[in-house]
């Protein structure tokens, strides 16, 4: 990966003379960016060679904290590490005052070599793989989320258009709908401004299916770690741009009982070193015209669904939003233009022929996510893995038992449990994962939630 050196710096303070401070930030396990604000003074240092910070750092748990469970020997007496900048990624913050900017952390020893506790190292490590067969992954992703009103009760509620002429809210399934374009613009018009100083390529901006959701994609990029930089950032310009105009922006995979759940959709293709898209069959007179590569892709995306489950939906949240009938796949299926599917071979040219990968929740960490999803295709491609017949086109998804894990515990065994995970993560990411998320599972169950109350406190 390219590090950034004095040269970018250079640049980018003679186009921002005014920024005194940058706020420097290290994606962790959970997809969360870590964030320190370094001073003027410092950035030459940063720029220069990194500076140090705790190796922990990027293993915090989703509420900030140091899990119990993290004591392997390497942690002991909370050593430092480096980090260092990443190229492209030094940017002003337009929702932060003319002083801020912005840039992206990756991890490295002291010695300089990647760090293993850094998810863009572990993605940068399935690449590699690609890298031996002489492939290149081309990626993007789509993202939901929901607006949230401003309020100061205990239960958040989505953030709705107004019927004209009143002050009622705009119930029902509104998707694709001109006027909420029209009645959010100032908001929308700010993240495409934000999004292009930061070079975020976004595409489409567009409301979805419930109430107060939405979704932003980006354009396909020939490097997934740097697809992955979007989706980080993107999430972070529409919640800084939310607070901005006075309400806030929600990932969570599933905020709210009544109504879908927000998605995390991986597109992938892959071309050989002519340029070619190994995934399309020029010759076929069949549609799609998908080669013997992307079927056995594809099988090797279902051999794997399962044991990724605990990376696809990562926090206890993830599971509610697996509810037939909303477009949240319970089983690794697979189909040409079927939006109930896991695995959707969108309508494309010979050119762009690629799978969308439609399991993982917004909640997750983008990194980890296209590690296993790009670890799959290499796992189905190396064993000419049988994807199994394909959910025929203008069919109803047939009804089934799910065959993908439906709760955190059972993810979090299956992933324990598995041998191709540690192949694709690195074990010792693999097995920090594993003892950080059960850690945290475990504290989720302890507590005593209000629904019990409301349940058993009179009748039992």
């Amino acid at each position: 990966m390219s590090i950034a050196d004095n040269v970018e710096l250079e640049g980018f303070l003679k186009a921002y003379p005014d920024v005194q401070m940058l706020e420097a930030m290290i994606p962790d396990m959970n997809g969360v960016l870590r964030c320190k604000r370094i001073h003027r003074r410092e950035f030459d240092a940063l720029f220069s060679g990194g500076v140090k910070s705790p190796k922990c750092l990027p293993l915090i748990t989703t509420k900030g904290g140091i899990s119990d469970d993290l004591s392997l020997d390497s942690f002991a007496g909370d050593p430092d590490q480096l980090v260092r900048p990443v190229s492209g990624t030094l940017a002003d913050v337009p929702w932060l005052s003319s002083s801020i900017g912005q840039v992206l952390l990756t991890c490295a020893t002291l010695d300089g070599e990647p760090s293993w506790v850094d998810p863009r190292n572990v993605l940068d490590g399935v690449l590699d793989l690609f890298r031996t067969l002489k492939l290149k992954p081309v990626v993007a992703t789509e993202m939901e989320f929901y607006l949230i009103a401003a309020g100061d009760g205990e239960t958040p509620r989505p953030l709705l258009t107004k019927i004209p002429g009143t002050s009622l809210d705009q119930l029902g399934t509104q998707y694709c709908v001109a006027e909420d374009l029209w009645q959010f613009d100032e908001f929308l018009n700010d993240v495409r401004e934000a999004c292009e100083l930061q070079n975020v390529p976004l595409t489409v901006m567009q409301t979805e299916f419930s109430p107060g959701q939405w979704e932003i994609n980006t354009h396909h990029v020939d490097d997934p770690l740097v697809a992955c930089d979007h989706a980080m950032l993107l999430k972070r310009i529409v919640k800084g741009v939310a607070m901005k105009h006075g309400f806030s922006a929600c990932f969570m995979a599933k905020p709210f009982e009544e109504v879908a759940g927000s998605g995390l959709h991986i597109h992938a293709s892959l071309y050989d070193e002519h340029g070619e898209n190994v995934f399309s069959d020029p010759q076929s007179t069949e549609t799609p015209a998908i080669s013997d590569t992307l079927r056995h892709a594809i099988g090797g995306l279902a051999e794997t669904m399962a044991d990724s489950m605990a990376v696809f939906a990562p926090n206890a949240n993830s599971y509610r939003r697996f509810v037939p009938g909303t477009y949240a796949p319970v089983s690794p299926t697979w189909g040409y233009n079927h939006r109930d599917v896991a695995l959707r071979i969108p309508v494309s040219g010979a050119k762009d022929c690629r799978v969308e990968h439609r399991v993982a929740g917004a909640d997750a960490n983008p990194y980890l996510v296209m590690a296993m999803v790009l670890g799959g295709i290499h796992h189905g491609i190396s064993n000419q893995c049988d994807p199994g017949p394909r959910v025929p086109e203008l069919t109803e998804l047939p009804k089934q038992d799910p065959q993908l894990p439906q709760r955190w515990e059972a993810a979090l065994e299956r992933f324990k449990s598995s041998e191709l995970v540690p192949r694709y993560l690195g074990k010792e990411y693999a097995d920090v994962f594993a003892k950080m998320r059960q850690s945290e599972c475990n504290s989720y169950h302890a507590a005593v939630p209000n629904i019990d109350y409301a349940w058993y406190l009179k009748s039992v």
